[in-house]
């Protein structure tokens, strides 16, 4: 069983993705969570702290299920890890499904909450600065077209994911549609090698 505060961050993070940000109080968290808000207070002094732990919770649980992709590449295969990891963002798995729609909510949020827009600015740089980091490998490796930007392409692919994301979720885009459509993004930002 998890611990309270971790308990009441997955609550957090269920009513964040089924209600959205805009509406949720503190005691539906408490009531979902099975805790009081006294302790969700104690834990979090108030809502503003709670959504920017959720948020950080969240980027951690995406590492969870996304960091496998960097064991199971053939021979380490950089191209192949960042096509991977790109793709386990698009998991139809409640977790995933969760984890996305709250991201969503919470980058929507963060229009109107300065605090809230330096968390997730933080967060995204240190996404892209990750696959940044892949399709470097990935030039280095000779896998890539000549002259890939890499930051540039890890911040298109990053966005791509995002919008994909939300199509998907929204029931707008099938999921196996978007998977095409990020490896096609993969290939076109990468070039053929």
């Amino acid at each position: 069983m998890p611990d309270r505060p971790t308990q009441i961050l997955e609550a957090a993070a269920r009513l964040i993705a089924r209600r959205g940000v805009r509406g949720l109080r503190v005691e539906e968290v408490a009531t979902e969570a099975g805790v009081s808000t006294a302790l969700i207070y104690y834990h979090f002094k108030d809502r503003a702290g709670l959504l920017r732990r959720t948020l950080e919770f969240i980027s951690r649980r995406a590492v969870r299920y996304t960091d496998p992709a960097l064991d199971t590449a053939p021979d380490h295969d950089p191209r192949a890890q960042l096509t991977e990891l790109l793709l386990l963002e698009l998991q139809d798995t409640p977790r995933v499904r969760e984890n996305s729609a709250a991201w969503g909510e919470l980058r929507a949020t963060a229009v109107f909450d300065p605090d809230l827009r330096e968390q997730l600015a933080t967060a995204t740089r240190e996404w892209v600065d990750d696959l940044a980091h892949l399709v470097r490998q990935a030039e280095a490796a000779g896998q890539t077209g000549a002259g890939v930007d890499a930051r540039a392409a890890a911040e298109r692919l990053t966005a791509l994911v995002e919008g994909l994301s939300e199509r998907w979720l929204s029931d707008s885009l099938p999921l196996d549609r978007a998977h095409e459509l990020l490896r096609g993004a993969v290939g076109l930002e990468l070039g053929r090698p």
